[in-house]
């Protein structure tokens, strides 16, 4: 999977992803004012599914929506993206970056590192 989605199809995957499987029309319902055109949600979710990012399933006269791709595994793709394109793939440098910029408090830092030594355990 190294396909990049757009924003609208990003969006849509976010839907997705929190229903677990949804009509288009409960995909629009989900989504903010000013609501896209069905016409317009049901194009992005076939392009969707010709990136192999969401399949279908019969439902009635229509059609219900599904993810085929976990958002773990996208995050961790974008993430891994990410690093690579803006930090010459170093997580140090990005974190390093947003300590700096965006004034993370040593509360947050804790957290952080609580976290990656959780992930470690649960790894070994």
């Amino acid at each position: 999977m190294s396909k990049q989605l757009t924003k609208a199809e990003e969006q849509f995957m976010q839907v997705l992803w929190s229903l677990e499987e949804a009509s288009v029309k409960e995909i629009i319902a989900q989504l903010p004012n000013p609501k896209p055109a069905y016409n317009t949600v049901s194009t992005i979710i076939r392009i969707l599914e010709t990136k192999n990012f969401v399949s279908h399933k019969p439902q009635g006269r229509g059609y219900i929506y599904y993810p085929l791709i976990k958002r773990t595994d996208y995050t961790n793709q974008s993430l891994h993206k990410l690093v690579d394109g803006y930090f010459e793939g170093s997580f140090k440098s990005m974190v390093s970056f947003f300590v700096k910029k965006n004034d993370v408090d040593i509360h947050e830092l804790e957290s952080i590192m609580k976290e990656i030594e959780k992930s470690k355990h649960i790894k070994s």
